[in-house]
């Protein structure tokens, strides 16, 4: 390396070299996320025009080889010359960052894709774009490779154009009745086209569902906007076509689909304020059910803020105070020695804010968390206002929330005596760690693994075969609490789940705190059979509702044991399926029927020196980390299939029964 540092060492990446270079500074990461984030750019700038009322269709199409292609029914990109950049708009608005309609509030009130970087960065990482601009009768194109514009904005004729452009034309000569089949898209609007850069991502496989649960969402938070997907890369073509007319109320009550609701209808408010930036519009509803755990999900002119922030703080604010006021004029007062808190109004609550912002500041690219403090108090004057009429109108939905809330105080003071009494037995043990944790040396987190290991066999073989610096073991007995079905009190003090609350350190429910997780990776090692699966859902259950934070870390895995170990020629083979076990016999040719085959009905068949082999060495194993993609669709899979109504959970086994392989019953 040169000791010489001078002006010749500074670097100006120009045009979109700058994202080519550090990719994860726009969309977060390389791999599956950054690639669906792609997408998401594109769609935002659609809806955003929706959002202004100049769209109604949107369609994304998953083309094979990696290829997508997102179409509305919009303004269009203008494609005029800009005056002092002497370039089409278009060029401007797909190769350079921060250029674009969204700091020009004449153009847009509100939108989703302020930094003006969107639809560049998509450019700059994909392998080639290329955008279509429907408008007046004439089509605009021009295309790009690694974000360089490859010739001017051009014009072409529809002939020149592929079948899909074809459908889209003939549509927008069509009405009523007759359009069936074909795009309703029109001659207007904007087509971007492109194929991400595999030299950039770590994959570029679009997942269906994924994208299709997104556009879902975007379809909830506008009202009559028409979003459909396409899956091309099938024999037989996959599509789902979104429209709701109700909005949010819709969201609240498509996340309560499976659940007992305490009112018949979401309480639905909408309202509006003026600041000095502009009108700030706020849009909520919720609805609460018998469950015992919060569905919260806020929206920032369509961004999903996962993150929370202003918006969502002025709601829950005002949520605990509206709650409390109704609390002292009730019977149930004389019973309560202590206000309500956030958590007890919200146990059991669905609920959906979305507010639209003229100059949101979000923090970072990803845009996972609001920071306007004037939202803040915007929300929480419309919220306090619109639930004190809509509760005046309706007492007996105010009186059974009240009730709930109360029950819930109840049961959150059960359970802080219960951790008081954890905390002092625990305060009598100089390590405060279960019996039955074997731990490791490393104090490092980012170094040790926890495997929780189902019985007490495999429990025993782990600990001897484990590598014991960095590799931690906490044996259980038995199935667990469904803690789907049961309040905080019951979770904190289940003998099952106590000695994990113990072993991972960092607490659970609303006192989690994921900075003192005492393990990077959780490792949930079970049976390959029916009991073990079910092992396996009842733990992912407890993770995924009282130390959710793990999960979206990517702290949890789930080991892959083999179900065969088969000896040839004093040889040794484990198969961790039946097709490898097919493989392997096959291999083995004309001395097929000397292969002696075992089939492991449990862990704790295994060794020490086989389960390290098969299962925990970092160098052999096969482990799979827990994602959790998309959490609307992880919570309507979690009720269905761990709560308390029957019906769905039938329904849902029935529809997916012939998708399960190697039923092992």
């Amino acid at each position: 390396m040169s000791q010489d540092y001078n002006a010749q060492n500074i670097q100006v990446l120009k045009g979109l070299e700058a994202v080519r270079k550090r990719p994860g500074m726009y969309i977060g990461t390389t791999g599956s996320d950054g690639l669906h984030h792609l997408v998401y750019e594109v769609v935002d700038n659609s809806v955003d025009e929706a959002m202004q009322g100049y769209c109604d269709t949107i369609l994304v199409v998953l083309e094979p080889n990696d290829i997508v292609r997102v179409e509305d029914n919009g303004r269009g990109i203008p494609v005029d010359i800009h005056q002092t950049e002497q370039v089409s708009a278009l060029e401007l608005v797909m190769t350079r960052l921060h250029a674009g309609g969204k700091f020009d509030k004449k153009s847009y009130k509100v939108s989703g894709g302020l930094h003006g970087v969107g639809v560049s960065v998509v450019n700059a990482l994909s392998e080639w774009c290329e955008a279509f601009v429907f408008g007046g009768g004439i089509i605009h194109t021009q295309r790009y490779k690694q974000g360089v514009a490859q010739g001017a904005t051009s014009e072409i004729s529809g002939a020149a154009l592929a079948p899909w452009a074809h459908a889209r034309l003939e549509a927008g000569e069509i009405n009523g009745s007759e359009a069936a089949g074909k795009s309703k898209l029109g001659n207007r609007g904007t087509v971007i086209r492109f194929r991400a850069d595999a030299s950039i991502f770590e994959t570029t496989t679009y997942i269906f569902d994924v994208l299709a649960n997104r556009l879902r969402e975007l379809a909830f938070l506008n009202k009559g906007l028409e979003i459909t997907i396409r899956d091309e890369r099938l024999t037989n073509p996959k599509e789902h076509l979104f429209r709701f007319d109700g909005g949010v109320k819709s969201f609240v009550e498509y996340l309560n689909e499976n659940k007992t609701v305490l009112h018949h209808s979401p309480v639905y408010f909408e309202g509006k304020r003026e600041d000095e930036k502009g009108e700030v519009e706020v849009e909520c509803a919720i609805q609460y059910n018998d469950g015992f755990n919060e569905i919260m999900y806020s929206f920032v002119n369509d961004i999903n803020t996962r993150e929370g922030g202003t918006h969502l703080a002025g709601f829950k604010s005002a949520l605990t105070r509206t709650l409390n006021e109704y609390l002292k004029k009730s019977k149930l007062a004389k019973k309560m020695e202590e206000s309500l808190s956030g958590d007890d109004v919200r146990e059991g609550l669905t609920a959906v804010l979305s507010v639209k912002v003229p100059d949101p500041q979000f923090e970072g690219q990803t845009k996972g968390k609001l920071g306007n403090p004037e939202v803040r108090g915007i929300v929480e004057s419309v919220t306090n206002e619109q639930l004190e009429r809509y509760f005046d109108q309706y007492p007996d939905v105010i009186n059974n929330i009240v009730e709930k809330s109360v029950l819930a105080a109840k049961a959150r003071i059960a359970a802080r005596q219960a951790r008081d009494a954890t905390r002092r037995k625990n305060a009598m043990d100089s390590a405060g760690l279960p019996g039955k944790l074997a731990d490791c040396s490393e104090k490092d987190p980012a170094l040790c693994e926890l495997f929780i290991v189902e019985g007490d066999s495999a429990g025993g073989s782990a600990k001897m075969g484990r590598n014991r610096r960095y590799q931690a073991i906490l044996s259980l007995f038995g199935k667990m609490l469904n803690v789907e079905k049961t309040r905080i009190e019951k979770v904190v003090t289940n003998e099952k789940l106590q000695p994990i609350i113990a072993s991972i350190g960092a607490g659970c429910g609303s006192e989690f705190d994921a900075s003192k997780i005492r393990y990077h990776k959780i490792i949930i090692m079970a049976d390959a059979d029916v009991d073990g699966s079910h092992i396996r859902t009842l733990l992912l259950t407890f993770f995924y509702r009282y130390m959710t934070e793990i999960i979206e870390r990517g702290n949890v895995y789930l080991a892959m044991p083999p179900l065969y170990r088969l000896g040839y020629n004093k040889k040794t083979f484990y198969a961790y399926d039946d097709e490898e076990k097919d493989r392997i016999l096959a291999e083995s040719g004309r001395d097929g029927d000397k292969v002696a085959v075992q089939r492991y009905k449990g862990l704790g068949e295994m060794n020490p020196d086989q389960l390290w082999e098969t299962t925990m060495d970092p160098e052999k194993r096969n482990i799979i980390q827990v994602h959790l993609d998309d959490a609307v669709e992880a919570e309507r899979i979690f009720s269905t299939l761990m709560g308390e109504n029957v019906a769905p959970r039938r329904e849902f086994i029935e529809e997916n029964a012939l998708l399960v392989a190697n039923l092992d019953v």
